[in-house]
């Protein structure tokens, strides 16, 4: 399962302090069971100090081999302890797909 490989890839890569991988393939015009357009929100001392971006690249760094195959859409929520508790521990959620969600 995609799903599982990424938070793998990521607990190991990130230790995260919080870590959320959510399949939101069901918003988009994929068959039933599909895992090509996914979630994280990831709260890690290792984005201390980097930004944005760079946090994004580490992300994307990890995934290479997945994004390079079976995930089609990737959405990053990076966050920093302090930013987390700033932000209550949430984040937005996400639109459906305006080319076709079901």
């Amino acid at each position: 399962m995609i799903q599982e490989i990424v938070e793998q890839k990521l607990s190991q890569a990130f230790s995260p302090i919080e870590l959320k991988v959510m399949n939101e393939s069901y918003m988009h015009n994929v068959p039933a069971g599909s895992e090509s357009h996914f979630k994280v929100v990831i709260v890690s001392t290792e984005f201390e100090g980097k930004r944005l971006i760079a946090r994004h690249r580490a992300v994307n760094q990890v995934l290479a081999e997945e994004l390079a195959g079976g995930i089609h859409a990737l959405s990053m929520h990076t966050y920093t302890e302090e930013e987390w508790e700033k932000e209550k521990q949430s984040f937005p959620d996400s639109p459906m797909c305006m080319g076709g969600g079901k």
